[in-house]
């Protein structure tokens, strides 16, 4: 099954790539005790922070809500904005809207798009963790957070 859904998202990223090259998602690090919770898709092989695209007509709030609903079963009570950041990898522009939660409650069910969602010690992370989601949590743990920038 996980083969299905890998070769389904390289050929969704294909022609993301060709038909829509500018794209907007966020990103949430929920932090809890000194630890943040990492999701692993079923279609790739490395950690990711929650999140996903914003759908048409969706608030980046609202997104973000959704996305941290259907990833994890997360309700988030606190959110406060952690910046906004541009990456510019594989050929198109992908802003990330990044945000964070202390207060949030988790209901036990993910959906299934995530093989694996674990806490981790900030200071004792994965070593395959996203380049891009390593950088929003170094610079969150480094207390040294640009309101915006490159991925």
């Amino acid at each position: 099954m996980s083969f299905f859904k890998k070769y389904f998202y390289m050929i969704s990223r294909t022609l993301c790539l060709l038909l829509k090259p500018l794209s907007f998602g966020v990103r949430i690090l929920m932090v809890r005790n000194g630890k943040i919770l990492l999701v692993k898709h079923v279609y790739q092989d490395q950690w990711f922070l929650p999140g996903g695209l914003i759908e048409h007509g969706e608030s980046v709030e609202d997104a973000v809500r959704r996305e941290a609903s259907e990833e994890v079963g997360a309700t988030l009570r606190n959110l406060s904005l952690f910046g906004v950041y541009t990456n510019t990898e594989f050929r198109k522009t992908d802003h990330v809207i990044v945000f964070l939660s202390r207060d949030f409650s988790l209901n036990g069910h993910s959906d299934d798009e995530i093989k694996r969602l674990e806490f981790f010690d900030l200071n004792a992370l994965p070593d395959d963790i996203s380049p891009g989601n390593r950088k929003q949590i170094r610079r969150f743990v480094d207390e040294d957070a640009p309101a915006f920038g490159l991925w």
